[in-house]
């Protein structure tokens, strides 16, 4: 897998926390947009950056996983992300753009 130039990971990144902010991903398309913002395998975001078993992350991404909180975290950590409660989309307050 190709690794974005430093432009296009950083345009990357403000997508995705633009979208987790909007709730317009899930968890799961998080981690697979965090791994190719980085230009990486399951197995190689799972061992070098997560610390995690490679078929633990591969689980989760595909939905038939079940991962601890702890688990979630390191998958999170990397991109100042943090595994929270948030209230339903009806509740969220939109951020405004201006």
């Amino acid at each position: 897998m190709k690794r974005p130039s430093p432009d296009e990971m950083a345009h990357l990144k403000e997508t995705l926390y633009r979208d987790l902010a909007r709730g317009a991903v899930d968890i799961r398309e998080a981690s697979r947009r965090m791994r190719r913002i980085l230009g990486m395998s399951q197995k190689d975001y799972a061992r070098k950056v997560a610390g995690i078993a490679p078929r633990i992350l591969a689980e989760f991404e595909n939905g038939s996983g079940n991962p601890t909180l702890a688990t979630l975290e390191k998958i999170a950590t990397p991109f100042g992300l943090e595994v929270t409660f948030l209230p339903p989309a009806s509740w969220r307050m939109e951020k405004s753009d201006g």
